[in-house]
C-alpha cells in the first residue's frame, strides 16, 4: 500500500455513531446507478440499460427490502416510526420520478436523434398502423381474455409485476347490466417491445410497446361498449418464500410447493400511468388493500425493465460499450493439449483470477479436466446461483455418470433462483450425485469447489486436493459482468480446510476448526472484530494502523461500531462500499478517520477484499478475500468463507488491482457524506475499471 499516515493522539472514550437508515442507503445506491444514465460519456444504449437496472433494482427493493421493512414496522418495539416510513416512501417516489424524467427528457430524445424511436399510436403513420393492427389481430388478440367485473366475476388474481389494464366502460353489457369496470391481463409470453419492419421506417429503427398496441385496440375487446377511461397497472408483491424450516421434513419439496404462490404474495406497490383517473386508481388501491402512499404514478411504461428488449434488438454497436474480451491468465495453460494440465500448474503455486478482466473459463477448464481425468476420484462444490443453463452443472452431471464421487451443496433458498436450483438438485440426484442443502436456518453462500485426485508420491500413491475459492457465483454469464476474485490452489492447508467445510455441511457434526479459512457463522465475524480491535490497539500505541475494506454492503452494527471505535483510536479507515452503507463517515469526534466511497461503472462491483495493517513490518498486515459482505445476515445466518492471501506477490497484486485503483478513482467514484448522501468525486481522471481493462488488454 502507499505510505500510511501517522495516526493522531488516541481519542477519549469511544462514542457510537448514529447509524444511517438501511432503506435510504439502498435508495442512495440506486440514485448513483441512475446517474450513469445521465452521463454523456456513457454510450446511449448503455444509458438506457442503467434506467432498466434501476427499475429492476426497485422491483427487488419493494419485493424484498421494503416488504421486510413494512413487516418489521408492525412488530412491537421495532423502533421504526411512521415518520421514518414516510421518509423512505417519499425518497422512493422521488427516485422513481427522477428515473422517468431521465427516461423521457434525456435518454429517449437522445436515442431518437440517433434514429432509434419508440412510436406511440399518435406518432404512427397509416402504413405503420395497418401493420400494428395485423400484429394485434394475429399475435395478441387471441391471447387476451378481458374480464368484466360483477358478483360472478370478482376481481381476478393479478400476478406479481404482470402487465394489466383497468378499463372503465360506458353502456350496458350483453345482458343489459351497467357493470362498468373490466380488467385485461396481458400474458407474459408476449414480447413487450416489437420492432417494426425496416420498410415501414426507412432510415430509422422503429419500435412499438406492447402496451401501446393493446391501448390502440382496447375498444375492440369490448364490442357494443365505449371505453371511457383506462390505465396500465402493475402491482409489486412480497416475494419472499415463507417456509418454516423447523416444521418441515423435506426442504426441497416444501420450497417447490411454495414457488407456485410466490407471484401472489402481499401487495406492496401499485403502479399506474400518470393519466390514470383517480377513481380507477382508488378502485385498485382498495382491491389490493394498499394505502395512498403505495400508489406510484409514472410517466411512461409501468415496467421499464422491459426496455432491455429494445436494447437487445437494436442494431447500433456504436451506442454500446466496446466489446470486452477477458484475458486468459498468463501463468495458466489453456488445457492438456495447449501447454499442460491445470493440476500440474497448481502444484507450482496458487493462481488468482480477477474477473471480468480475466476469463472465468479456467474454472470451467479445471472442472472439465477433473471430469475427464481417470485419476480424479471426487468432486465437491457449493451451488448458489448458476442459472437455468450451466456448463458447470453439466460437467458435474457428467462426472457423476462417469462414476466419480460427486457431492453438491445446493442452496435451495437463493432468492429468485430457487426453481433453477431445485431442478439442478433433482437432476444431480438422478445420476447418483450426493446432494445436500446445507444447514437448516443458514443459507450456504460460500463459493467453493474441491477436487480430490490420486497421484504418485515418493512412497506410493497419495491423495492430493485442488480447490477453487471465489468471492462470486459459479455463473459464467455474470462472471463477464461482475468484478470478482477467484483463487485456484493446491495449498495443503487451504484444501484440507475446504474438505472440513464440506464434511461439516454434509454430516452436521462439529469438526475441528479450519486452520486458514474463516467460516461464518462460527469464526468470520469474531475474527473481523479481532482484526479491527488489533488495528485500534496499534494506533493507540502510536504504530501505523490502517483498514481498507471493499464490500457490497456494510450494515452490521457490531462491525460498524468497532470501526468507529478504531477511528477514534487513530486508525485510518477506507471503505469501498458499492451499495448500502449505514456507517456515517467524517462525523467529528466519532468517525473522523473513516472515508466511504462507492464505485459505479460498467461492471457491477462484487469483490470483497479485507485489508488490515497494525504496524510497519510486512508481518503486521493481513489480507482476506471473502464471499461475505459485512451484514448481520452474512455473518450470523449464512455459511460464508474468507481466506487469506499469504503469498506476498499475490497479496500485492490484490492490493494493486482491487484496492488502490478504487481509492484513486476520479471517474466512477462517489464519496459518501456524513448525512448519507453521495457526491461524485469527479468527471475526469482515472477510472479503476477502465484502467484494469486496459492493463489486461495489454
Amino acid at each position: 500500500m502507499s505510505a500510511l499516515p501517522t495516526p493522531a493522539e488516541p481519542s477519549p472514550a469511544s462514542r457510537r455513531p448514529l447509524l444511517l437508515n438501511r432503506e435510504q442507503a439502498i435508495l442512495e445506491f440506486n440514485r448513483r446507478v441512475l446517474a450513469q444514465a445521465l452521463r454523456e460519456d456513457v454510450p446511449l444504449l448503455e444509458r438506457l440499460r442503467y434506467v432498466c437496472i434501476v427499475s429492476s433494482n426497485m422491483d427487488e427493493f419493494f419485493e424484498v427490502r421494503f416488504a421486510d421493512y413494512l413487516e418489521a414496522s408492525r412488530l412491537p418495539g421495532s423502533g421504526i416510526t411512521a415518520r421514518e416510513m414516510g421518509e423512505v416512501a417519499a425518497a422512493a417516489h422521488a427516485l422513481i420520478d427522477d428515473q422517468y424524467r431521465a427516461f423521457n427528457e434525456v435518454v429517449m430524445p437522445a436515442l431518437q436523434r440517433e434514429g432509434l424511436v419508440v412510436l406511440n399510436h399518435a406518432e404512427r403513420d397509416e402504413a405503420q398502423r395497418r401493420w400494428v393492427d395485423g400484429f394485434f389481430q394475429k399475435q395478441v388478440r387471441p391471447l387476451l381474455v378481458p374480464v368484466g367485473l360483477d358478483p360472478a366475476h370478482p376481481f381476478p388474481q393479478v400476478a406479481n409485476k404482470s402487465l394489466n389494464f383497468i378499463v372503465k366502460l360506458g353502456g350496458r353489457d350483453a345482458f343489459g347490466r351497467d357493470n362498468s369496470i373490466a380488467i385485461v391481463k396481458v400474458p407474459r409470453v408476449l414480447p413487450r417491445v416489437i420492432r417494426l419492419p425496416e420498410p415501414l421506417a426507412p432510415g430509422r429503427q422503429a419500435f412499438v410497446m406492447l402496451s401501446s398496441v393493446i391501448r390502440a385496440h382496447l375498444g375492440e375487446l369490448f364490442p357494443g361498449r365505449t371505453v371511457e377511461a383506462f390505465s396500465q397497472f402493475r402491482v409489486t408483491r412480497d416475494s419472499d418464500l415463507d417456509v418454516d424450516e423447523d416444521d418441515i421434513t423435506n426442504l426441497r419439496q416444501a420450497l417447490r410447493s411454495s414457488l407456485s404462490t410466490r407471484h401472489f404474495g402481499q401487495a406492496i406497490r401499485l403502479e399506474v400511468v400518470s393519466s390514470c383517473p383517480e377513481e380507477l386508481s382508488e378502485f385498485l388501491l382498495q382491491q389490493f388493500d394498499l394505502p395512498d402512499a403505495a400508489l406510484y404514478r409514472v410517466n411512461g411504461p409501468v415496467n421499464l425493465v422491459r426496455l432491455n428488449q429494445l436494447i437487445d434488438q437494436a442494431e447500433a454497436d456504436a451506442l454500446r460499450f466496446p466489446r470486452h474480451e477477458a484475458a486468459w491468465p498468463a501463468t495458466l495453460p489453456r488445457g492438456p493439449g495447449n501447454g499442460g494440465s491445470v493440476f500440474e500448474r497448481l502444484r507450482q503455486g496458487d493462481v488468482l483470477l480477477h474477473h471480468p478482466f480475466e476469463s472465468f473459463e479456467p474454472v470451467v477448464q479445471l472442472l472439465r479436466e477433473a471430469v475427464h481425468d481417470p485419476d480424479v476420484l471426487a468432486i465437491k462444490q457449493t451451488i448458489y446461483r448458476t442459472g437455468a443453463q450451466s456448463v458447470l452443472m453439466d460437467l458435474l452431471l457428467e462426472a457423476a455418470r462417469r462414476g466419480k464421487e460427486v457431492m453438491c451443496v445446493v442452496e435451495l433458498k437463493a432468492r429468485f433462483d430457487e426453481e433453477a436450483n431445485i431442478n439442478w438438485a433433482e437432476r444431480l440426484e438422478a445420476v447418483g450425485a450426493q446432494v445436500v442443502y446445507g444447514i437448516v436456518g443458514l443459507k450456504t453462500h460460500a463459493k467453493l469447489l474441491l477436487i480430490t485426485r490420486r497421484e504418485a508420491g515418493p512412497r506410493g500413491p497419495l491423495l492430493r486436493r485442488y480447490a477453487h475459492l471465489s468471492t462470486g457465483n459459479y455463473n459464467p454469464r455474470t462472471a463477464r459482468l461482475y468484478t470478482d476474485v477467484g483463487c485456484l490452489t493446491a495449498d495443503a492447508e487451504l484444501t484440507a480446510d475446504a474438505d472440513l467445510v464440506f464434511q461439516q455441511l454434509a454430516s452436521l457434526t462439529r469438526g475441528k476448526a479450519p486452520k486458514q479459512l474463516l467460516l461464518a457463522p462460527s469464526s468470520l465475524h469474531r475474527r473481523m472484530l479481532h482484526f479491527i480491535e488489533r488495528c485500534g490497539e496499534a494506533a493507540r500505541a502510536g504504530r501505523p494502523a490502517r483498514i481498507v475494506a471493499k464490500l457490497n454492503a456494510l450494515t452490521d452494527e457490531a462491525l460498524m461500531f468497532a470501526l468507529a471505535e478504531a477511528s477514534q483510536a487513530g486508525v485510518e479507515i477506507d471503505l469501498i462500499v458499492r451499495g448500502a452503507c449505514m456507517l456515517p463517515p467524517g462525523v467529528p469526534g466519532i468517525t473522523d478517520r473513516v472515508r466511504v466511497r462507492s464505485v459505479v461503472g460498467r461492471f457491477l462491483e462484487h469483490t470483497r477484499v479485507l485489508y488490515f495493517r497494525w504496524g510497519p513490518a510486512d508481518e503486521d498486515e493481513v489480507l482476506y478475500l471473502s464471499s461475505a459482505d459485512w451484514m448481520t445476515r452474512n455473518m450470523l445466518r449464512r455459511i460464508e468463507l474468507a481466506w487469506p492471501v499469504r503469498e506476498p506477490a499475490l497479496r500485492q497484486r490484490v492490493i494493486d488491482e482491487c484496492l488502490q485503483p478504487y481509492l484513486h478513482d476520479r471517474m466512477d467514484a462517489w464519496q459518501q457524506q456524513s448525512d448519507g448522501h453521495y457526491e461524485r468525486v469527479g468527471t475526469q481522471g482515472p477510472s479503476a475499471q477502465q484502467a484494469l481493462m486496459a492493463r489486461y488488454k495489454a
